[in-house]
């Protein structure tokens, strides 16, 4: 809880039993429920998350990275939540800065923050992301600030957080339920101007931390241009 607003992380999870227990074990005592959403893991997440008392929704099959967003964010709102943090359970990302994250948006200063892992070339880079990501990630990002009018540092952050209004005008069941879903997502909070901060996130990438292969990588490359193209004619109301 923070100022009388109830927090919520969702963790949108496949095949997260080795990275999830040191995830949730450094999620701050601010937060008031943590909701795992599991894509039909073929490993032991569902009984680790059920071991660690989260709330546990299972998906009948695997929908893919934005199907499982869908259903985080929709149990989230009907669990109560004021604040929504969306946390990849691969232990990439620090969960003890949800606190920043947290009273950014409980003060009113941000509608949506986001954890931008991309400071410098260097810092990425010494924290394990693979050069062809950083390229590709640097690229894509300065292509949909130049669509947007923003100035974003970085668009693709696994580290989210929204205010509940944002959750309840936005539609974001429309979106894609590939990797996708994020672009859709922000480019659809642009479009309602809503307020977007950043903090930064030291990288942190090694074996167990989950990642799209290169394939993945190229058609989520080619998807979110067209998502950004489709912004800048005015697709998007």
């Amino acid at each position: 809880m923070y100022k009388d607003k109830k927090i919520i992380v969702v963790l949108p999870a496949y095949n997260a039993a080795s990275t999830l227990e040191m995830t949730v074990h450094e999620i701050p005592d601010l937060v008031d429920e943590i909701i795992l959403v599991d894509d039909k893991s073929d490993d032991a997440t569902v009984a680790v998350a059920k071991r660690l008392g989260l709330f546990v929704f299972q998906r009948a099959e695997n929908g893919g990275y934005g199907a499982n967003q869908k259903n985080c964010y929709r149990l989230a709102l009907d669990h109560g939540a004021d604040i929504v943090v969306m946390l990849h359970p691969d232990y990439q990302y620090d969960p003890k800065l949800i606190n920043f994250f947290v009273k950014f948006i409980g003060d009113n200063f941000f509608d949506v923050m986001l954890g931008t892992r991309i400071r410098s070339r260097r810092e990425a880079l010494a924290g394990g992301m693979p050069l062809y990501k950083y390229f590709a990630n640097r690229a894509l990002t300065i292509f949909e600030n130049f669509v947007s009018g923003y100035n974003l540092s970085e668009w693709h952050t696994g580290m989210r957080a929204y205010s509940r209004e944002v959750l309840e005008n936005i539609d974001w069941q429309s979106n894609s339920d590939d990797f996708v879903f994020d672009t859709e997502m922000l480019f659809k909070i642009v479009a309602k101007k809503y307020r977007i901060g950043e903090t930064p996130v030291p990288v942190r990438y090694f074996k167990e931390a989950s990642s799209i292969n290169f394939w993945q990588s190229l058609k989520y490359g080619l998807a979110t241009v067209g998502v950004g193209l489709r912004y800048f004619f005015r697709v998007f109301k």
